[in-house]
């Protein structure tokens, strides 16, 4: 978050300010379900406590599938949770307007966040990789600023920001709280991995240009793939019994932040501190 911030830009729709650009908007169905998971198991409790438990899908493109199915998601763990999908593009909206229903909203807006009051979930997934990565702390900061604020035993809203593959098998993301990054998520779908170090190519903006030598995020995943071939002997027991012996072994090194539960699922989630960029 102290990072450098860039100056972002802005465009206008009807006299309103919308700050952001048109990303290529690429979206499929069921493509974020292991972020939408992640999210219902580990931040349903603040949703629902909240007393206005609104989600907002921030650039859900060109289709609006990804802020349905998170309205879905969301609803079995918090059942009075509402989804507002926000677009850059004003075609994109109109388009979707059709699938609004009740719990489910769509509207043209960028980072400013259209919505009234402060969401208590913002997730922006596949939207900062399309920008530069001095760009990301400014993206971030702003943000946050729009999360419910912490207090009264809420930890506050949470911001997920992260990458995926074109289906959803790989996929890594940020978890930001209204005081900033807080962890990094690494999942996948485990019959697909050849080693963990594969999920490089899914960084977020934040990282995927630090996974050279010297930064954190370049020696944890060096390390992930040293455990991982310790690990071969588990691999007759299947892949999951694999990355779960994996994972633990990494426990002695790195600050892992999640439990067997969730690695049993092909996650794994680390301090952001532990990865954090170096200055």
């Amino acid at each position: 978050m102290a990072a450098r911030a860039a100056t972002l830009p802005h465009s206008r729709h009807r006299g309103t300010p919308v700050v952001g650009t048109v990303t290529r908007g690429t979206t499929n169905p069921n493509r974020l379900r292991r972020m939408d998971r992640w999210i219902a198991a580990t931040h349903g409790a603040e949703l629902r406590r909240a007393g206005d438990p609104v989600a907002v899908d921030l650039g859900y493109g060109a289709a609006p599938w990804t802020a349905v199915e998170l309205l879905t998601r969301l609803r079995a763990a918090a059942p009075r949770a509402r989804v507002v999908g926000i677009e850059i593009e004003p075609e994109r909206v109109a388009a979707a307007r059709p699938y609004e229903r009740e719990g489910l909203a769509f509207r043209h807006g960028g980072f400013e966040i259209p919505v009234t009051g402060n969401p208590v979930l913002v997730r922006a997934a596949n939207v900062l990789r399309q920008y530069d990565e001095a760009e990301v702390a400014s993206v971030w900061e702003r943000l946050c600023a729009r999360l419910a604020p912490a207090g009264g035993g809420s930890r506050g809203g949470l911001l997920v920001e992260g990458t995926c593959d074109e289906i959803g098998r790989r996929h890594v993301w940020v978890a930001l709280g209204p005081e900033g990054p807080r962890t990094v998520t690494f999942a996948t779908r485990l019959g697909s991995l050849d080693r963990p170090s594969d999920l490089a190519e899914r960084l977020p903006k934040a990282l995927i240009h630090r996974n050279v030598p010297g930064e954190p995020v370049h020696a944890f995943l060096r390390d992930f793939d040293r455990a991982w071939a310790a690990a071969a002997p588990y691999a007759s027991y299947g892949a999951r019994q694999r990355w779960i012996r994996a994972v633990r072994d990494l426990t002695a090194d790195w600050p892992v932040t999640d439990s067997p539960a969730r690695w049993r699922q092909g996650e794994v989630t680390v301090a952001w501190e532990a990865l954090a960029p170096v200055r």
